[in-house]
């Protein structure tokens, strides 16, 4: 501290001493704070609790499993007992033409999806917004809502009925202009437009349900600022809405980003067959049919957990990008 004899101020030793036990009190007043939390809104965690058991056992347990991606692995053996073999599966995987085909579908249609299916949500909200006669808005919006709440087996079937060459509907249309009756299900170039345009068609509308929330909270005083102004209507929406919920909207870009390659399953499972395998096997048909058909499970995993690092990557990416340009982010 000092030189000086008559010096009378603590020692170091003691500010030390004294430094440590304020550390200690600190730590233990937060543990207070939370055990007081704790027991005033127990009954709120006690709620919460079944999501957190749910999470861990179905979604962090089988974080486990994804070891037999590089492993040589026998159902018999288990995952502790089948023997390391590193990168071996990942390199196979980037060398197999048909992964390298599946991957290139799952990129164009994702891309396809994202170009003009990502619109189609925010053109329905802001059309929604602009509608005056309450019953008209409301029937609409039940009839574009319905779709999502219709099983995927029951939307394949549908599609299947309107583009049957014998009796669908598309073919009977096409037919009263003399064209022959097309059989677009067997065909590898009407796949992707079929499946984008269903996907369009079954999702767009409860999509929209999150824009209209986000339109809901736009402040009524700067619509009516804008009258007073004489803005008209088309003018607001441009200057007003769309700007007040851009946000809303890159929050929902990231996300839609970062599922860039996680394509509708069930839906290519009902639809696609081996002649359309050109156009619409995807990343997740690859892995079904490699892990449950073809039992290669370790060869799967691969596959998934390459999907599982470039969607993360991707997330991460969009996200950094967007917090940097319009302060605006998931985090």
């Amino acid at each position: 501290m000092t030189n000086d004899p008559n010096f009378s101020g603590p020692t170091t030793e003691q500010l030390v001493f004294d430094a440590t036990e304020s550390q200690r009190r600190r730590k233990r007043t937060r543990i207070q704070k939370v055990g007081d939390h704790l027991k005033r809104e127990w009954q709120l965690y006690a709620l919460l609790l079944p999501t957190i058991i749910w999470l861990m056992v179905f979604l962090y347990k089988p974080m486990y499993g994804l070891q037999i991606a590089f492993k040589d692995y026998s159902v018999f053996r288990g995952i502790a007992g089948s023997p390391w073999v590193g990168l071996e599966h990942f390199h196979t995987l980037f060398e197999n033409d048909q992964f390298l085909r599946a991957l290139r579908n799952t990129i164009i249609m994702s891309a396809y999806g994202l170009l003009f299916g990502f619109p189609v949500p925010i053109l329905l909200a802001l059309m929604f917004n602009e509608v005056l006669n309450q019953t008209f808005k409301k029937s609409a919006q039940t009839i574009v809502y319905l779709p999502h709440f219709i099983s995927s087996v029951i939307i394949a079937g549908i599609v299947m009925t309107a583009f049957s060459p014998s009796a669908g509907i598309v073919n009977t249309i096409i037919g009263w202009f003399g064209i022959e009756p097309i059989y677009f299900l067997t065909k590898p170039e009407w796949f992707r437009p079929i499946f984008i345009g269903t996907g369009i068609w079954q999702e767009a509308g409860f999509q929209s349900i999150v824009y209209l929330a986000a339109i809901a909270g736009v402040s009524p005083t700067l619509y009516e600022s804008a009258v007073v102004d004489g803005a008209s209507r088309w003018q607001m929406m441009w200057k007003i809405t769309v700007p007040s919920i851009l946000p809303t909207i890159i929050i929902m870009l990231i996300i839609r980003i970062g599922n860039i390659l996680e394509i509708s399953f069930e839906m290519i499972i009902l639809l696609y067959q081996p002649a359309t395998y050109e156009t619409a096997d995807v990343v997740n048909t690859f892995i079904y049919r490699q892990g449950l058909q073809g039992g290669q499970y370790d060869f799967a995993a691969a596959a998934g957990l390459f999907n599982a690092v470039v969607a993360f990557i991707l997330v991460m990416t969009a996200n950094t990008i967007s917090k940097r340009y319009s302060r605006t982010s998931l985090w």
